[in-house]
């Protein structure tokens, strides 16, 4: 059975499920398919273990959009 646990998003309170995976996170945001970047507790998470990592309590999330320019 599931559980709500609070994270840190971007400086913001934040709940979701302790079975949650970053890629969950990321779907749930409608960031899917976006050129991103993730960082938990200040490290990088590679895109692919977005679906097998899971949160814990209190982690720090940092999502980052990449954006194009010149």
């Amino acid at each position: 059975m599931s559980a709500t646990i609070a994270i840190e998003l971007n400086g913001e309170v934040r709940t979701v499920s302790d079975s949650d995976s970053v890629q969950d996170l990321i779907d749930a945001l409608s960031l899917t398919n976006q050129a991103l970047a993730i960082a938990v507790n200040r490290e990088v998470v590679p895109r692919a273990k977005w679906r097998e990592y899971r949160f814990a309590v209190g982690d720090k999330v940092d999502v980052v959009r990449a954006i194009g320019g010149g």
